[in-house]
């Protein structure tokens, strides 16, 4: 009986021989340790849109931990982002009057690409991620807009970084 389970347990010790777990890193990606971040350029009329991305970018890559974030001269890497495109979705209205929105949706489109920083023709990944948020309407259109704004680019950021750390 006790050689019986020893036989077991070396079985099961040894049929795992040759699997190993997968690293943090996709495996295009896998010498790189550091990512520099510039300043996203901003093809829409979002002020400071191209500084919320990049800020929201960022601190994902921060919070993530994969990546250092490191200055263009020690990274091994270049993320560049653009903002595309913001689009904004009446979601609900007034119970009276279906001009008037209660409460709506913005979606934000970033695309990016991540180059090898000593060779910046070299496109590691690239791609495009987008980011949602819905708000509610109050007495300022404006300002509940410029609100929901970083929840929006922070969605964005997190599917940027989820595409450079998981590969998905």
């Amino acid at each position: 009986m006790i050689r019986l389970f020893a036989l077991a347990s070396c079985f099961a010790l040894v049929s795992c021989a040759g699997y190993q777990l997968q690293s943090d890193r996709p495996q295009a990606l896998a010498n790189i340790k550091s990512i520099n971040v510039p300043l996203f350029t901003n093809k829409t009329l979002i002020p400071r849109g191209e500084a919320i991305a990049t800020n929201s970018v960022i601190d994902a890559i921060a919070s993530d931990g994969t990546y250092k974030i490191a200055s263009d001269s020690k990274a091994d890497a270049i993320l560049q982002g653009t903002i595309e495109s913001v689009a904004y979705r009446q979601i609900r209205s007034t119970r009276f009057d279906t001009l008037r929105s209660e409460v709506m949706d913005n979606t934000i489109i970033i695309s990016w690409k991540l180059c090898d920083a000593r060779n910046p023709m070299k496109i590691l990944a690239q791609g495009k991620a987008t980011g949602a948020s819905r708000f509610a309407i109050d007495s300022n259109l404006q300002t509940a807009r410029t609100n929901a704004l970083p929840d929006a680019m922070q969605r964005a950021a997190t599917q940027i970084v989820g595409r450079l750390s998981d590969d998905f």
